[in-house]
């Protein structure tokens, strides 16, 4: 029997379901990926905001990682939720001792309610340890302005954020454009080339789980053997589908819907 593609997140649970964890295992069912877990943090979190966090001991995310790949394999991992620098600095420990390469970085800092999900003391650390082992980082513009110092409105601005981020380590940059003014406009760096990927905006409030869905469809395209450019714009369509299949779920921000082949989106069951 031939072996499935293998994807490893490494990230908080979100309760509600429309980020985090499930999030992360729904987008890699869905690209008919095998996903497992090294959770971070717990969350007491719904569409409208996250209303509890329980940290996982440094230790014990080190342990669930090397539980996962002595045994199962991992061909791609991903980062979300790192809550704290202890935790920044067992994962980076591990992927750096298990040579975890193939490694995408989304630096959450920030839920879509507006919850810190980061502890500020703790950028440093994403800096310093983590962002020299991604093959390839995937910040939003929030992130991407905490991350170099600057502020960031035009796409002008992305690229030069782009080139800082790169610098910092990472083999590649994702500079993701949702929350400019005009079209979205994602900017792909690899220290080569800037690539501008484009999409038309969606018009919905539920984007909830979008950077999650993004960074695991880069994952698991990545655990299956794409070229990383190729990973990326494959990513960027199935996200894009993901917020137009949207689910109006709760009184707050919906989920993207990840399992859009196999979930009907809310226009085609009303």
């Amino acid at each position: 029997m031939t072996t499935p593609p293998r994807a490893l997140t490494i990230a908080g649970s979100d309760s509600g379901g429309g980020a985090g964890i499930q999030a992360d295992l729904k987008t890699f069912s869905a690209l008919g990926v095998f996903g497992m877990t090294a959770i971070t943090a717990l969350t007491a979190q719904n569409t409208t905001g996250v209303f509890g966090v329980v940290e996982m001991a440094p230790e014990f995310v080190a342990q669930q990682i090397d539980t996962v790949v002595t045994d199962i394999g991992v061909d791609a991992t991903k980062t979300g939720m790192l809550a704290s620098a202890g935790i920044i600095e067992a994962v980076a420990d591990r992927v750096r001792a298990h040579r975890l390469e193939v490694l995408v970085v989304d630096p959450v800092m920030i839920a879509k309610s507006g919850a810190p999900l980061l502890r500020p003391d703790a950028v440093d650390a994403l800096r310093t340890h983590l962002l020299p082992l991604a093959l390839v980082l995937t910040p939003n513009l929030h992130e991407a302005r905490a991350l170099t110092g600057r502020e960031i409105r035009t796409v002008r601005e992305m690229e030069e954020a782009a080139r800082r981020l790169h610098a910092l380590g990472p083999r590649a940059v994702v500079v993701k454009g949702g929350h400019l003014a005009d079209a979205p406009v994602d900017v792909f760096y690899d220290g080569r080339r800037l690539v501008h990927l484009h999409a038309e905006r969606v018009a919905t409030p539920h984007t909830h789980g979008t950077g999650c869905v993004f960074a695991s469809a880069i994952a698991a395209e990545l655990a299956k053997g794409r070229e990383l450019e190729e990973a990326v714009r494959r990513a960027k369509a199935f996200v894009t589908a993901a917020i137009q299949a949207a689910l109006p779920l709760g009184r707050g921000h919906g989920p993207a819907n990840p399992m859009h082949g196999q979930v009907p989106a809310a226009s085609d069951v009303l």
